[in-house]
Parts: C-alpha cells; sequence; structure tokens
C-alpha cells in the first residue's frame, strides 16, 4: 500500500517504552523490541526516556531562537575547525539549505586526548553574548548524553551481552550534537535535490529530537522509502555504521534522508554517538553463526570516524570500504 501524495509505503517504525528501564526484568523486555526493530528496519522511537519534556522544549526554542539572529550576529560564533565547534553556515552551492550549531563533549585543552589532537575533542564554543543557548542547551546535551549511556546497555542486552559491555567501550564516548535548521525549499528545488540527501550515520547510534515538520524518512529493507513520524515527547533512535560492523550485518546501519519542506523551516537536533577514541571495533562473536567469518576487517572506532568525516573529502581510504552502505558525507 502506498500513499499517493508522497509515494511512501505505509508502514509503522516501531515506538518502544523504556518507562520501566530501573526494573531489570523490564530491561530484558525492552532489549527484546529494540533487537527486533533493529532487525526489521533499523530505526526505532522511544517514549519513557527519562528527559524531562522542559529540558527539551527549552532547548529547541533556543534553537529556533538562534537560527531567527541576524546571520552578522551568527557568523561571530563561526566553527572552530580545530574542534568542530560553533556556528556551520550552509556549504549549499546553490542556495543556504542547511545551517548549525555545533557542540560535543566539552574537554579543557589540557585533556590527554585534545592535546593528541582527536577529531572531534576539545571545548565548546557557547557565544558569550548569547548567554541563553548555553542556560538551555547544556541540560539538554547532558540528558542526552545520560540517556544514550541507557541505550547502550539496551542494545548490549538485545545482543546477549553484558549490559555493561557498550558501557566500557563508550566511558568517554566520542560524542557530537548539532542544532540543525533546514530552510524552507521551493516545489522547484524540492525536485532538485533533497534537504539531507541519502546517507547512512557513520557511529554507533543516534538520538534525534524532531520537530512536528518532520520530514525525515527511512529506507527498509526492501527499498522502499518511510515516513518517520512525529510523536510528542518522542526521540528518534537509530542504528549506525559501528553497530553495523560490530554484529556482523545483523544489525544494518540505514539509509535515511530528509526531504524538502515547501515553505517550512524544520529545526531538529541529532546526536551522534560513538565509543571512546581508541576503542578497536571488531565483529562479537556471538553475532557469528557457526563457521561463519566477520564481514569487516577490526577497525579503529576514532581513525574511521576521522576518515569519513574529513572536511576535506567524502571519499573513505580503502581499509573502511564495505562498512554502511552508502559514502555519502553525514555531517
Amino acid at each position: 500500500m502506498y500513499h499517493a501524495e508522497q509515494g511512501l509505503k505505509a508502514e509503522v517504525i516501531p515506538l518502544i517504552d523504556l518507562s520501566d528501564f530501573n526494573d531489570a526484568t523490564a530491561r530484558i523486555a525492552i532489549s527484546a523490541n529494540i533487537r527486533a526493530a533493529c532487525l526489521s528496519v533499523g530505526f526505532f522511537l522511544i517514549k519513557g526516556h527519562g528527559v524531562p519534556k522542559e529540558i527539551c522544549d527549552a532547548a529547541a526554542a533556543a534553537s529556533r531562537r538562534y537560527f531567527a539572529l541576524p546571520e552578522e550576529e551568527r557568523i561571530k560564533d563561526l566553527i572552530d575547525p580545530r574542534f568542530r565547534r560553533g556556528f556551520m553556515p550552509s556549504s549549499d552551492g546553490q542556495r543556504e539549505v542547511l545551517e548549525s550549531f555545533e557542540l560535543s563533549l566539552d574537554l579543557p585543552l589540557d585533556d590527554p586526548d585534545v592535546m593528541a589532537g582527536h577529531f572531534l575533542h576539545g571545548p565548546n564554543r557557547w557565544p558569550a553574548d548569547k548567554p541563553w543557548l548555553h542556560e538551555a542547551v547544556e541540560p539538554y546535551r547532558q540528558a542526552v548524553l545520560a540517556l544514550g549511556e541507557r541505550l547502550e546497555r539496551l542494545f548490549a542486552l538485545s545482543l546477549d551481552l553484558d549490559e555493561n559491555y557498550f558501557v566500557e567501550l563508550c566511558r568517554k564516548p566520542t560524542f557530537h550534537l548539532r542544532l540543525m535548521h533546514n530552510m524552507p525549499q521551493t516545489e522547484e528545488e524540492k525536485k532538485d535535490h533533497m534537504a539531507v540527501g541519502e546517507h547512512t550515520d557513520f557511529g554507533m547510534l543516534t538520538i534525534l529530537m524532531q520537530d512536528p515538520n518532520g520530514g525525515l524518512e527511512v529506507q527498509t529493507r526492501d527499498g522502499e522509502w518511510v515516513k518517520a513520524p512525529y510523536v510528542e515527547d518522542t526521540f528518534v533512535i537509530n542504528v549506525g555504521d559501528m553497530l553495523e560492523l560490530w554484529t556482523n550485518n545483523l544489525y544494518v546501519s540505514t539509509p535515511h534522508r530528509v526531504i524538502g519542506l515547501t515553505g517550512q523551516d524544520r529545526y531538529s537536533i541529532p546526536a551522534f554517538f560513538s565509543p571512546s577514541f581508541d576503542t578497536l571495533v571488531e565483529c562479537i562473536p556471538s553475532c557469528l553463526a557457526p563457521g561463519e567469518k566477520p564481514k569487516f576487517a577490526p577497525l579503529q572506532g576514532g581513525e574511521y570516524l576521522t576518515q569519513r568525516l574529513s572536511r576535506e573529502s567524502d571519499k573513505v581510504s580503502d581499509e573502511y570500504e564495505g562498512v554502511g552502505g552508502h559514502r555519502k558525507l553525514a555531517i
């Protein structure tokens, strides 16, 4: 069945309730639902996630307020290329379609990983003349980091691993959060390109807060595109390339895109989780069938992200080819 007005297959992305997370028995049941979602479409929604609605609302309002400022005000916060923090203007060659404000773990300059020049490691760059941005978004950043750890535990249980398996590998996660603003597109522009093109996410998992305008579309295993619905007080969760490698293609990193939104601004806040920089990402033995061999060579997580997120090129070295289905830059 297809929606005639959008040409999309009518398929529901699962909604999973995390309300009983603190109960050990309930965590097993929740993890089974996550496993089913990862085996089918690789995306699911979560409710009962523990992030207070007022924190989400404040972060969303601050993001809209920030992108409503004149560009000359935002350009003062221009991204620091050393650490990838700050305002990133649109890079579209034809017209502005996407801009963002970038954050990660807030690490001091004397942190060993910062001194080593590891990608995405450094201090956040909060605008001194816009204290309201920090006041609203920092609590959200902290809350999403905590939610990420809960999800790490559930993903481990879903793979019959010790609950702390991924938590131990993510003690200092390579974490990145983006306040994103998609500008409206005309009907003609929608025909030419997507607001965000088809891609897979590079890390372990992604937590997305989207606004009621939606726009996110997900490709099912049979190649059809489905809408990721907007449900109030939920997050969209998806598998990234590293989980695909860890699970030997059992959990597949699913292609997705954002359609153009005629006459509408779209605001979203994705948070990308990857393991600690030096983590060796290799096939989990329990994901191998008897006699089966790993489909991917082990890789060092930080080096892989550095390759895939390079600003200079959207090409990856031969060492990393085959991980994830798509080579498009998803930064």
